[in-house]
């Protein structure tokens, strides 16, 4: 069975229609740094700098602009693309898993361990496993019990009910 280490280690998993939607997203910010370098430098010339907000909303584009294609980029790099997994017995990438939070078995929650980034393409919820819960789950098979930190820092238990291939 695999180890959480190694399903983490295989990278972030996409599908291909989110792989090619994420691809087209880096393709459109590149293609338009040089536009948005001539708005700066366009608002540059306005003037006094210290009072230019158009230049200075300028900046702070580039800079979101910037940080997403770092960021896609990245991701990117990392992906697997491809089809989910035609069967699941543990918690791995491209599975859809369904637990219980510990003390009330009738408060369930059922969602798909991949990148947030597959959300655009389905209506489940998606925990990256790197999230806490996600990294708590991993490998772990039907039954089982596994406990988390939450943000908060307060210990959550859960239950994995059920494991089950993705279906897009």
């Amino acid at each position: 069975m695999p180890t959480p280490t190694d399903e983490q280690d295989q990278g972030v998993w996409l599908t291909q229609e989110a792989h090619d939607r994420l691809r087209a997203e880096l393709d459109q910010l590149v293609a338009n740094r040089p536009a948005m370098a001539k708005e700066i430098n366009d608002r540059r010339e306005e003037g006094d700098l210290k009072e230019n907000g158009g230049y200075h909303a300028a900046r702070e584009e580039q800079g979101k602009a910037e940080g997403r294609i770092r960021q896609l980029t990245d991701l990117l790099r990392k992906a697997r693309v491809g089809a989910a997994p035609t069967t699941a017995t543990h918690a791995a990438l491209g599975t859809v898993i369904t637990i219980a939070f510990d003390g009330d078995e009738d408060d369930t929650e059922k969602f798909l361990l991949g990148s947030r980034e597959i959300a655009g393409t389905t209506d489940l919820t998606v925990y990256s496993p790197e999230s806490a819960l996600g990294a708590a789950i991993v490998g772990a098979e039907p039954g089982a019990t596994v406990t988390y930190t939450a943000p908060n820092g307060k210990s959550i238990s859960v239950k994995v009910l059920a494991v089950e291939p993705f279906v897009p």
